[in-house]
């Protein structure tokens, strides 16, 4: 099975008042993690990398094909999608659609409204021709994320309806109270807001960034507000490290490898899971 677009699995997500969760990669062992919490769930799952950990990983082609490969050895059913996450310029859009990606997100958040419309149109001109789905972002996501820090802008209702409809997005991420990296103290989501936009904008699902570390309640919230894709990275490092510390402390003669970063892996899964389960995805696929 190859990757699937993201468009057709979120319209029926956001129909059915469920999400699907978004797990970035930071090796391929995350991928490897995320597979498996997603064939043991029956759950259709987005695999991503943010862009700037794209040349970490040895770049697009590789992080496809890799990918790619390892759902055929692993024998995944459930649907995947390949996605890039916060991709900065069109040609880094472009790169990821050509490496194979079924899905792209173009950030053209710190643009002016006017630069966001015209560089987010050119990126779903050319993933049209690929059958490829396009994100794309309004206002600023807070908080830290790759090593990059903002402060919130919530998303301006009447400039999401403009980006949208001059550009023909498939999926949109308004920024409206969430932040990457940890919370301090309870997230404060504009949910009046959230529900607005997603009433008027009925066939264009919203995508939640920065869902590690909102309560369980928010998180439901947010999907009865129209919310069908929920981005999770910082709850998975932050189980994988601990678990990592854990066992190198507790053992500290130990240096094989597979032994040192199973259990890493295994605390990824179980956080997959989890957030599967939370957000409705379970046996969806």
């Amino acid at each position: 099975m190859g990757f699937v677009i993201l468009k057709d699995l979120l319209l029926e997500a956001k129909k059915n008042h469920y999400a699907i969760g978004q797990f970035n990669i930071n090796s391929f062992q995350w991928i490897e993690a995320i597979l498996r919490a997603a064939e043991q769930q029956q759950s259709p799952v987005i695999l991503a990398s943010s862009d700037r950990i794209v040349d970490y990983l040895g770049g697009f082609n590789l992080i496809a094909a890799t990918a790619q490969k390892m759902i055929e050895e692993m024998n995944i059913t459930v649907p995947v999608v390949l996605h890039l996450d916060h991709g900065f310029t069109v040609e880094r859009c472009k790169e990821a659609i050509d490496a194979g990606y079924s899905s792209v997100m173009y950030d053209g958040s710190k643009l002016s409204l006017e630069e966001n419309i015209a560089t987010t149109r050119e990126v779903v001109d050319y993933a049209k021709n690929y059958n490829v789905s396009v994100e794309a972002e309004i206002g600023s996501v807070g908080g830290t994320e790759d090593g990059v820090t903002s402060g919130i802008k919530y998303a301006d209702p009447n400039e999401c309806y403009q980006l949208v409809e001059a550009t023909n997005i498939d999926v949109l991420a308004a920024a409206l109270g969430s932040v990457h990296g940890p919370y301090q103290g309870e997230p404060q989501l504009a949910f009046d807001l959230m529900k607005e936009i997603s009433d008027h904008l009925k066939d264009v699902p919203l995508s939640l960034h920065g869902g590690s570390g909102i309560p369980e309640h928010q998180i439901i919230q947010t999907i009865e507000c129209g919310h069908a894709k929920i981005n999770v990275n910082t709850e998975c490092n932050q189980a994988w490290a601990q678990a990592i510390r854990g066992i190198l402390t507790s053992n500290p003669n130990l240096y094989s490898p597979p032994d040192i970063l199973k259990p890493g892996m295994d605390a990824i899964e179980k956080v997959v899971i989890e957030k599967m389960q939370l957000f409705g995805s379970s046996h969806k696929a």
